[in-house]
């Protein structure tokens, strides 16, 4: 019986240790961050056109329709086709009774999206805009064309700086890393981590600051990309 009893123990302890082995097969691992960022410039910049209707003297009031085509036209002579222009807002109908209670003639509205590819282009509608219709004209955003390549690799070097940092750290006290036992890719929310985005311009500024042609003209502010990634090693 005595035997029986040593016997159990020691299955008990070399199960014991096997459960402990499989559940935590790195017992020594080194956490480290990798880094990388990367500035680009941005290729796509959509800025909007706030248009509405007005009196012009000795003739009346200036329709939404005859706006909107004379900005279309606009957009088209300088080299946008209509597939970069969308309508962000419309407000052009009014119930009758607020025309009936109202003294003061209603005017209607439009906002127009335009994708521009570079500075130029948007210069050059600026100055063709209608004064009087444009009630506001600003950068909502920009991007890049190439924003998902240009995470990968930031993913890519993020994680190759972590292993590098390890085997240096490792190294110092006359260790070795070994194996990669859990990468962290960075959560994303809407996209990376993205500073020193172009500030929203007014209408008339930007009219005023535009260069003249000959001139050489400052590009857009460049999106800063970063992106941390968490690496754990093993230690041999």
């Amino acid at each position: 019986m005595k035997h029986l009893y040593l016997l159990g123990a020691m299955m008990l302890t070399l199960v014991g240790a096997s459960a402990q082995s499989v559940s935590n097969p790195y017992p020594r691992t080194i956490t480290v961050t990798g880094s990388a960022e990367e500035e680009v410039t941005p290729d796509e910049i959509y800025v909007n056109v706030d248009l509405k209707e007005y009196d012009k003297k000795g003739q009346g009031k200036v329709s939404l329709d005859v706006i909107r085509r004379d900005f279309l036209n606009s957009v088209r002579a300088v080299g946008i086709p209509d597939s970069l222009v969308t309508i962000a807002a419309y407000d052009g109908v009014n119930p009758w009774w607020v025309r009936k209670r109202r003294k003061d003639e209603l005017y209607a509205t439009i906002t127009y999206e335009v994708k521009f590819k570079n500075s130029k282009n948007l210069d050059e509608l600026v100055a063709r805009l209608d004064d009087n219709a444009t009630q506001n004209f600003y950068i909502s955003r920009v991007d890049h064309s190439r924003l998902a390549e240009f995470r990968k690799n930031l993913k890519i070097k993020a994680t190759q700086a972590a292993k590098e940092k390890a085997q240096y750290l490792a190294q110092s006290i006359g260790e070795q890393v070994g194996v990669a036992v859990t990468i962290n890719e960075p959560v994303e929310y809407g996209g990376p981590i993205i500073y020193n985005q172009v500030a929203n311009v007014r209408y008339k500024a930007a009219a005023e600051a535009a260069a003249p042609p000959d001139a050489s003209q400052p590009d857009f502010r460049k999106i800063k990309l970063k992106y941390d990634v968490t690496v754990v090693f093993a230690l041999k």
